[in-house]
């Protein structure tokens, strides 16, 4: 599974990272906190976020962060614990 990470710019293009770059942070940091770019689905999200509540019997927080006023202004928030 790939997925986009949050833009830095809004003009950029979003970097793409694997659900293995995503296991091997959370497990070598304990935790991770990874903002994800609107682009992404909302299943995929929650495909992740099942895949690190069961398959790693982790704590998974997954919410949408607005930071804006417009309907496109917001990205997706997951914590890993």
């Amino acid at each position: 599974m790939k997925l986009k990470l949050a833009r830095v710019d809004l003009e950029s293009n979003p970097e793409v990272i694997t659900l293995e770059e995503i296991e091997n942070r959370a497990s070598s940091e304990g935790e991770a906190i990874i903002y994800f770019d609107r682009t992404n689905s909302q299943k995929s999200l929650n495909q992740l976020v099942k895949h690190f509540d069961k398959e790693f019997d982790k704590s998974v927080y997954f919410r949408e962060v607005r930071y804006g006023l417009d309907e496109d202004d917001y990205i997706y928030e997951v914590h890993i614990l």
